[in-house]
């Protein structure tokens, strides 16, 4: 920590002890608005003042380098970062993995990226075509690390085999409790990339505790994740994205409430108190949406109110609230058909969910009780832990609850 009592991240301990193949190499760097050091310095600036004349690129990953493009196939075009006169390649784009073309002149690829802890948030996936580019390129990738603003806990469903795309590469659960650095060397090796990845890690950090505890000031990583309590719902909540609920795109409140004009709030809040849900309450409310789904059209919904991070379960919440919804009004709630992120077949709450039992089930009407979402979330846990114990860089305390944390 400095003496502010913020916590140093990867990037900070870069600057003072860099990899070898930064101290006298050109290098690349992937990052966004919310790259920043204890200063709230910008990545690419401390880096070009502590690498003189060494960075020569910038690539930005999806909702683009100032985090300005909503989400779902809204592509950023590439651009230059006028401060340093280096040109911006975007991740998010005509592709998706960095052109040969692009690396070329260069000694290794920075990545300064802060991850929100769900499967289906994209950073990840564009990190890992990084990866393969520069395996194939032969240059090393630098992964300045930062803490999963959620912690380490996990919850699932795994992502199933056949349903991989690019809200989730890897069989990893929704919620999957790693930092950005773990889960790049996981998929460094389940995926066979076999690239040069060297992670520079937050030293000391107790992966266990959330955000608040870093000290530092919260930078939205992409435009509906306004806040850390954004964080606490989002791998719930993102589900809503397959649906014709509207998860607050368009609001102040982007993932922390859901509804639709058919929905009304006081009966839905009363349903769902009726699932004792732990660690978290709803209030009723009417939202008009600026944009996205149900644009300038009155909704009613519930607004989620997080009681205790440590306990609450965000994706059981989300599958309450889903099968409450379908309940109370089945012919008005609606799936939405692809495209979803580049795929074009499959439904979008599928690959989200990474299988498709639960929008058959409920479609089916068999999820009524918390036991049967239970079954839904399920997956080995002892397998996974094995499974990630050696790509882990932080120490996991004592499991406070077996069924959600690694």
């Amino acid at each position: 920590m400095n003496e502010q009592g913020e916590t140093r991240f990867g990037l900070e301990h870069c600057l003072a002890q860099p990899p070898a193949a930064m101290r006298d190499g050109r290098f690349g760097l992937l990052m966004n608005q919310a790259s920043l050091d204890t200063e709230l310095r910008f990545a690419c600036d401390v880096l070009a003042e502590r690498f003189p004349g060494q960075l020569l690129a910038l690539f930005s990953p999806q909702h683009g380098l100032w985090g300005e493009q909503q989400a779902n196939m809204i592509e950023s075009t590439h651009g230059r970062y006028e401060p340093l006169a280096l040109p911006v390649y975007s991740l998010y784009s005509e592709t998706r993995k960095p052109l040969g073309e692009w690396l070329q002149g260069l000694d290794c690829l920075v990545v300064d990226l802060q991850d929100v802890g769900t499967r289906v948030y994209t950073f990840a996936w564009t990190v890992t075509l990084c990866l393969e580019a520069c395996a194939e390129t032969r240059i090393p990738l630098i992964l300045l690390d930062r803490p999963n603003p959620i912690g380490d806990r996990s919850e699932g469903p795994l992502l199933e085999a056949g349903w991989e795309s690019f809200v989730g590469r890897l069989g990893i659960p929704l919620r999957h409790g790693l930092s950005l650095g773990e889960l790049t060397r996981l998929a460094n090796r389940e995926l066979s990339i076999q690239a040069d990845l060297q992670v520079v890690t937050v030293p000391d950090w107790n992966p266990h505790v959330g955000w608040p505890a870093t000290g530092r000031y919260w930078i939205p990583p992409s435009p509906n994740i306004p806040r850390p309590t954004s964080t606490l719902v989002y791998p719930g909540q993102v589900l809503l994205e397959g649906t014709n609920l509207s998860e607050g795109r368009g609001t102040t409140q982007p993932f922390e409430l859901v509804g639709a004009p058919f929905v009304d709030p006081h009966r839905l809040a009363a349903a769902l108190n009726e699932w004792h849900l732990p660690a978290v309450s709803w209030t009723p409310t009417r939202f008009r949406p600026t944009f996205d789904k149900w644009q300038n059209e009155v909704c009613g919904g519930v607004v989620l109110h997080v009681r205790d991070a440590a306990s609450f379960e965000p994706v059981r919440t989300t599958l309450s609230i889903l099968a409450t919804v379908h309940r109370l009004w089945p012919n008005e709630f609606r799936w939405l058909p692809p495209p979803y992120e580049y795929e074009t077949t499959r439904m979008p709450i599928d690959i989200l969910f990474g299988n498709d039992r639960f929008r058959l089930r409920l479609d089916a009407g068999s999820i009524q009780s918390p036991d049967d979402v239970t079954e839904l979330l399920s997956f080995d846990r002892q397998a996974w832990r094995a499974r990630v114990s050696e790509s882990l860089l932080y120490q996991r305390e004592a499991e406070p609850d077996a069924r959600s944390v690694i």
